[in-house]
Formats: C-alpha cells, structure tokens, sequence
C-alpha cells in the first residue's frame, strides 16, 4: 500500500516535459510525502540544483520517458 501511494505521488508530479525536482517529507502523511520544488528544462540543471541541496539523497528528478513511462532519478 505504501509503495502504491509513493507510485501515485511520483506519477502526478512528473511533468509532462522537462524535469522535476521533488523532495521528500519523511514526517509527511503517506499522501503528501512528495513535495515540488523547481521544474527545469534542462536535465543537467535540475542535477545541479539537486547537487547543490543540503541533503541530495532526499530529492528525486522526475521526468517522463520517450515511451511515455514515469522516470526517477
């Protein structure tokens, strides 16, 4: 179930084009864990921005694939 609702949070945060860096409340209620923070053109600038976090491992880059499917890094 957990699992189910992170798919779902993920998947409502990628943008169509382009990426998005998210972060994650881990205190957060199991629907709102995600959170936006900046969308980017650019894969290598929404890296960057996630470099340059305090913490980089508590943030994802979603994007969408050129098959349409949900993509994390």
């Amino acid at each position: 179930m957990v699992n189910d609702q992170f798919k779902k949070q993920k998947e409502k945060l990628t943008p169509e084009s382009g990426f998005n860096l998210v972060g994650i409340d881990y205190f957060g209620d199991l629907e709102g864990q995600l959170y936006f923070i900046e969308h980017f053109d650019m894969y290598q600038d929404a890296l960057d921005a996630k470099k340059n976090r305090k913490n980089p491992e508590e943030y994802f880059i979603l994007y969408k694939g050129a098959g349409g499917e949900y993509l994390s890094r």
